[in-house]
């Protein structure tokens, strides 16, 4: 184990020992070397080390007991779905599964919103589908439709569906500005999405279903080819 620069010395040790756990070289269940040993190894003192663990605990990667030690909590056992940001910053690949969620999650609030929406929910999703016509481009447009997304699950009557999509959407951020792709021009972007509001405006459930699983399913295929380039331009600026 190499020392760790001074200046960021409990950010670093947060990070190296959170890849170290989630790349299994720390297997859940199992007891980190004792911290004389860890902070040696690093060249830190045992308090930062004790900084690192506390972050690690809150984050729900590990718990400690004294006079025991500290272990590695079974996340994928005990977890829950605020580990996800953290996991897809760990490995873009966790943004597949998220897409399948995502997907099957979607054009069920579209088709709950369908049967449940009022007319005032009707009338504020159509503004916020205006908004995302009329944003700049990019991250607005970006952040213009994840309100749509957040008002169809309103539109549900179901405080769960808004937690779930609140959720998925918080999963994107560390790689959000790999995903811009669908939303870079905005009346493009209102267009793929107007379907999906209009059909829910119309009370109609399966076209609301299948306008959402196409709309997911087309922007999905975008972002996930822009979350490729950017691997490969990190790739080859390695």
């Amino acid at each position: 184990m190499e020392a760790l620069p001074r200046e960021t010395i409990v950010d670093a040790l947060e990070k190296r020992l959170r890849e170290d756990i989630l790349a299994e070289r720390h297997p859940a269940g199992s007891y980190l070397p004792p911290e004389r040993e860890l902070a040696d190894g690093f060249g830190v003192t045992r308090t930062s080390l004790k900084h690192a663990f506390e972050r690690l605990a809150h984050a729900g990667l590990l718990e400690t007991r004294h006079g025991v030690g500290t272990r590695v909590r079974d996340f994928l056992r005990l977890g829950g779905a605020d580990l996800l940001p953290m996991l897809v910053l760990h490995s873009p690949d966790w943004i597949g599964e998220i897409f399948e969620v995502r997907r099957s999650i979607g054009m069920l609030i579209a088709e709950r919103a369908a049967t449940r929406a009022t007319a005032a929910q009707v009338a504020e999703l159509r503004l916020l589908l205006a908004a995302v016509g009329d944003a700049a481009g990019g991250e607005p447009v970006q952040l213009a439709d994840v309100e749509v997304h957040r008002a169809l699950a309103r539109a549900t009557g179901n405080r769960v569906y808004v937690l779930l999509t609140n959720t998925l959407f918080n999963a994107y951020l560390p790689v959000r500005g790999a995903l811009v792709g669908p939303f870079e021009v905005p009346r493009a972007a209102r267009d793929r999405l107007t379907p999906v509001v209009e059909a829910v405006a119309a009370g109609d459930q399966e076209a609301a279903r299948t306008a959402a699983g196409d709309y997911l399913s087309a922007t999905e295929r975008m972002m996930l080819d822009g979350l490729a380039r950017s691997r490969r331009r990190r790739e080859g600026a390695r």
